[in-house]
């Protein structure tokens, strides 16, 4: 029987800190671990576990794609044919404007979207699959962005020792 990870106090610390800004440098673990004080290489070693748990997805950069002078996104949904998923995946994957592109159980099966400098870059960058994979028309839907609503979601992690019910206040 594999027995529950359960973070501890220190755990619960670092999934606080990795919420926030990663410095830009060199070492931004170190950066982190120093301000909690606690080694690097311990603290890499708990990510590590925590991912193992599965109580971290993934750590990666949230881009702010109006400063970077993209003013136009769209997410695509394609009808793509049984077999050809990977290759497409594959070809999608190469155009720079691209991201979350990612594979559902549906008649659409290929979900991704697009960001670029206006609605003509969308259209070449759509054009140019469209073009590439032979995929018509009528198997792609293209669902512009009308209004971005952007949430910045915290979690405050209080540690609770065992038998305590924390009651949200804070």
């Amino acid at each position: 029987m594999t027995e529950t990870f359960r973070p501890d106090e220190t755990d619960l610390r670092i999934l606080t800190a990795l919420q926030d800004d990663i410095p830009l440098e060199a070492r931004p673990w170190k950066a982190i671990a120093d301000r909690l004080a606690i080694s690097e290489a311990a603290m890499l070693a708990r990510i590590q576990r925590m991912k193992n748990a599965g109580i971290i997805r993934g750590i990666s950069p949230v881009l702010e794609s109006h400063r970077l002078g993209l003013h136009a996104a769209t997410l695509v949904a394609l009808h793509v044919p049984d077999g050809r998923v990977d290759a497409i995946a594959a070809l999608i994957n190469n155009y720079p404007e691209v991201s979350h592109n990612f594979q559902r159980d549906h008649y659409y099966s290929l979900w991704f979207t697009i960001a670029a400098e206006d609605g003509k870059g969308i259209r070449r960058v759509l054009d140019d699959i469209r073009s590439r994979t032979g995929i018509s028309p009528e198997d792609i839907l293209n669902l512009p962005t009308e209004k971005k609503i952007k949430i910045d979601v915290r979690f405050r992690f209080v540690p609770v020792r065992p038998g305590e019910v924390p009651d949200g206040r804070d």
